[in-house]
């Protein structure tokens, strides 16, 4: 007998079970507190992690051009793949100069990022464009706040938008939680 569901793949498995998106919000929260707690070790933390992960990049860019040699672009994807591993190995052996690349670069793109959504919003605003807008403010300010307060902020910027942005995570997946509790209730 076969049964046809019209019902993606997706929504078919269904969402995760409630305390499982309860325990991650938790965590996620308490994480959040504790990157809060010292802000500036979190930093160095963080640029430690994405220092890892571009040299984890960089190693799988230069495998790939080994893997696809035909494909034109072996050379380029090798200095890439140099330029991305060499780029983890700064942030991780120097991880104060990297906090500070990565907090000019941030402050940059939370800047120009702000400054095309006010832009966008214009154009969209028939579809609730003023929420574009709002974000857009947010992010033209905090790109301001970033970029007028280098080099000091460094220091502590990525730690704190770090646990921030853990503690609003984990609050909306305890939202998500407590709304599903209740539509199941």
């Amino acid at each position: 007998m076969t049964v046809y569901d019209d019902r993606s793949d997706i929504e078919a498995l269904g969402g995760p079970p409630l305390w499982v998106c309860a325990l991650l919000g938790i965590v996620m929260i308490a994480a959040g507190f504790a990157a809060l707690s010292d802000v500036a070790f979190a930093t160095i933390i963080s640029v430690k992690f994405i220092g890892l992960m571009a040299i984890a990049a960089g190693a799988f860019e230069i495998i790939h051009a080994f893997w696809t040699k035909g494909w034109g672009g072996f050379l380029w994807q090798i200095l890439l793949g140099a330029l991305y591993a060499a780029f983890g190995l700064v942030l991780l052996t120097q991880p104060a100069s990297g906090a500070l690349i990565l907090t000019y670069l941030l402050g940059a793109v939370l800047f120009a990022s702000g400054v095309i959504r006010c832009v966008l919003s214009f154009a969209h605003w028939r579809q609730n464009g003023w929420m574009m807008l709002i974000s857009g403010i947010f992010g033209l300010l905090a790109g301001v706040l970033i970029l007028f307060g280098f080099p000091a902020i460094s220091v502590w910027a990525l730690g704190f938008l770090l646990g921030v942005d853990l503690i609003s995570h984990g609050l909306a997946w305890l939202l998500y939680a407590l709304q599903a509790a209740r539509r199941t209730a």
